[in-house]
């Protein structure tokens, strides 16, 4: 059988290249061949994922799809995509009320083995509602943004941010940077953005943030300095 390459994690200071079987699909699965694949923050949280290691990490994915099964009419070989590790069931009381991360279903369902590897297989449910083709303008180093954008664009909606609204980001990380640059997109009357890392200001100011404040100086003043006296309308905490 075909042999690929993994990141098989056991601890942060230990991630071993090993191999394994590439997957074996069924009649409703995809094999992706991984271009690229992005590093969450909860990837390198030790105390979160020491606990199920050794495994394969990498969730923020895109790539190439090599195979397919032949009920899978969506989808061709060769065609670039982007897919979700977690999708929900739809059907639900919680997805219903638009509460997708309540569901037992996205909290079971996963692809197989991680995005850290050479190949991937994706599960009927995420080729039917979590796998998506990306543009030929979107790079697959670009796309690798498409979860983490996700779950900003989510924050936003869940908490009615307007475009009149002021907003003050606490902390200009990857998450910080997306709410400001989305936040620069919507036409946010004033944007705020706070860290202690002078380089993640420097980003955040790039990005469309209107004001950057240092974490170590007394953020409720330096909000009101720079807007009329007032705090702002939404607070995102990002740290």
């Amino acid at each position: 059988m075909e042999k690929m390459n993994v990141a098989m994690y056991y601890k942060n200071n230990d991630v071993r290249i090993q191999e394994q079987t590439i997957p074996e699909i069924s009649d409703d699965e995809l094999l992706i061949k991984i271009m690229a694949s992005g590093i969450c923050g909860s990837d390198v949280m030790e105390w979160y994922r020491i606990k199920k290691a050794p495994l394969v990490l990498g969730h923020e994915m895109a790539g190439e799809v090599v195979k397919k099964g032949k009920n899978v009419e969506n989808f061709k070989i060769g065609e670039r995509v982007f897919a979700t590790h977690h999708v929900p069931c739809n059907t639900c009381r919680f997805c219903l009320n638009n509460q997708h991360t309540l569901c037992d279903t996205l909290h079971k369902t996963k692809f197989y083995p991680g995005g850290f590897a050479e190949y991937l297989r994706l599960p009927a449910i995420n080729v039917d509602r979590g796998t998506f083709k990306l543009p030929d303008t979107m790079s697959y180093d670009e796309a690798t943004f498409i979860e983490p954008l996700a779950c900003v664009v989510r924050g936003f909606r869940i908490a009615d941010i307007k475009p009149a609204q002021t907003v003050a980001i606490l902390g200009s990380g990857m998450a910080g940077l997306l709410n400001v640059k989305l936040a620069n997109t919507i036409g946010s009357r004033k944007i705020f953005a706070t860290d202690i890392n002078e380089f993640r200001l420097d980003m955040a100011k790039k990005m469309g943030a209107d004001h950057i404040i240092n974490a170590k100086e007394n953020i409720k003043t330096q909000i009101k300095k720079h807007n009329d006296g007032c705090l702002v309308d939404v607070v995102i905490l990002s740290t």
